[in-house]
């Protein structure tokens, strides 16, 4: 028997307002949808904004189960269609969301034929809106959008105080081989080095830096009901570390896979996906004309930005491979003013690279064109290269990427990482090696092996698939 409006458990659903976060909350919350809850997603004004801009004021409609809300960005007013300055937000959310949230859910259930809140379900690092549940006597959980072992490497910071490793007391600890130090007292992490930590350590101060909050956001996630977008065979160490300090661990990832047991989870919204810039399908079309695993696929995410040097550094690299390529290269992608390459680049690959702003990406590694992933290592991105049997090469920009980068060349061998000050003969090297190498060819292979063990997971039994339904039962 189907639930009335009002029976139906009510789930809030607060993402932290950048790409990378409100792309797994969005499927999520879809899957919730099909499960019979009230769903009401809550976007910063800036995102939802963003939002309308790119799939039209229809899909912010929503849906009689499926509202959209919004609460202040507690940032100065921006019209720039890219992701707001990270630190700020996450300083300017734990000081100024906490009233604006708390209203919202009060007068949600002061709404007529709105079904009274039943959890709040917020990002790992929006503690804020944990508060507002707890003040207001609601059950919550957090919902942790990047890797388990990104996780872990949060949760060291603390020891890296302790152990006197942290603050540094020399400048120069990223080029005196501090940062090649072997951190072998992690239990959960092998080979990991003091550089692999998630990137808020690299700085010779702890107060008024990000890494106190970072810290804190962690050690929240181990006192509270914990999602994780992951699956247990690919993060098996971090997760057994995990669940000692908190039982209450539901590891559902990857959730693109887990939703194909959902096919109406798309019903009734006019557009698919949460994607906050416009996609160019074309470029599938274009993908069509190259053998199997034949084409270079570069995407550094929605947030990683670089310098004017290294952007000429990975375009000449990628030119001289001689290889097909395409380039997701954001308006926003350079700091400072010249995101422009020389007309000789594009006369050098006009009939063998295509370069767009956005793309489908889960479509894009699906593709059998696509042989090689060069990507930031944002957790999406790796995971869906993952899913789609992609390897990969590496080249984080902050935050827990430099992790993920040392896991998928150490831990899951699926690809190799790029010197951070990068040279075009290394790109050429690596692509070239990945594409046509021997290397490449085990890479390619132990990618494929993930992939299985990925769809496992998320098959009917796996383990993923298991920790989703404890989850509904645990959210019911």
């Amino acid at each position: 028997m189907e639930l009335s409006k009002n029976q139906k458990p009510h789930v809030v659903c607060v993402p932290f307002p950048a790409q990378g976060h409100v792309n797994p909350f969005m499927q999520f919350s879809k899957l919730l949808r099909c499960k019979g809850f009230h769903i009401t997603f809550v976007n910063n004004e800036f995102n939802h904004r963003r939002l309308i801009k790119s799939l039209g004021h229809d899909f912010v409609k929503g849906q009689p189960d499926f509202q959209f809300k919004t609460i202040p960005d507690a940032l100065p007013p921006s019209d720039i269609d890219s992701t707001q300055d990270v630190p700020s937000l996450c300083i300017a959310n734990q000081k100024h969301s906490y009233a604006p949230l708390k209203e919202l859910v009060n007068n949600l259930n002061s709404s007529p034929g709105v079904p009274p809140v039943s959890t709040i379900i917020y990002d790992g690092i929006m503690s804020f809106a944990g508060k507002v549940a707890k003040d207001l006597g609601i059950p919550e959980f957090v919902f942790w959008t990047a890797s388990a072992c990104g996780l872990m490497g949060y949760l060291q910071y603390h020891q890296l105080v302790q152990r006197a490793i942290f603050p540094y007391k020399d400048e120069n600890f990223e080029t005196d081989g501090t940062f090649d130090t072997s951190l072998d007292w992690i239990i959960g992490m092998k080979d990991i080095r003091l550089k692999d930590l998630p990137s808020f350590i690299r700085d010779t101060k702890k107060v008024d830096s990000m890494f106190d909050f970072w810290d804190g956001e962690a050690q929240n996630c181990l006192r509270t009901p914990l999602i994780i977008n992951t699956f247990q065979e690919f993060e098996s160490d971090a997760f057994e570390v995990l669940r000692a300090k908190n039982p209450n661990i539901y590891n559902i990832g990857s959730l693109h896979l887990l939703g194909r047991h959902f096919p109406d989870k798309e019903n009734g919204f006019k557009s698919s996906g949460s994607s906050l810039w416009k996609n160019d399908s074309k470029c599938i079309q274009w993908l069509d004309q190259w053998k199997p695993s034949s084409v270079i696929y570069v995407n550094y995410g929605s947030i990683a930005r670089m310098s004017e040097k290294h952007l000429k550094e990975f375009a000449w690299g990628l030119a001289n491979s001689n290889l097909p390529f395409l380039w997701i290269k954001r308006p926003d992608l350079v700091m400072g003013n010249s995101t422009e390459l020389p007309q000789e680049f594009y006369d050098e690959v006009k009939d063998r690279g295509y370069i767009t702003s956005w793309c489908p990406q889960e479509q894009v590694l699906n593709h059998p064109s696509v042989g090689v992933f060069l990507t930031h290592s944002g957790w999406n991105s790796t995971l869906e290269g993952i899913c789609g049997g992609v390897p990969m090469i590496g080249w984080p920009f902050f935050a827990e990427q430099q992790t993920n980068c040392r896991y998928l060349s150490k831990t899951w061998g699926v690809g190799m990482d790029i010197k951070e000050d990068v040279k075009r003969e290394e790109v050429t090297t690596l692509v070239k090696e990945m594409l046509i190498g021997e290397k490449g060819k085990q890479f390619r292979k132990n990618s494929l092996e993930w992939k299985n063990k990925s769809i496992e997971a998320t098959n009917i039994g796996g383990s993923s698939y298991n920790d989703f339904f404890k989850l509904i039962k645990a959210l019911q």
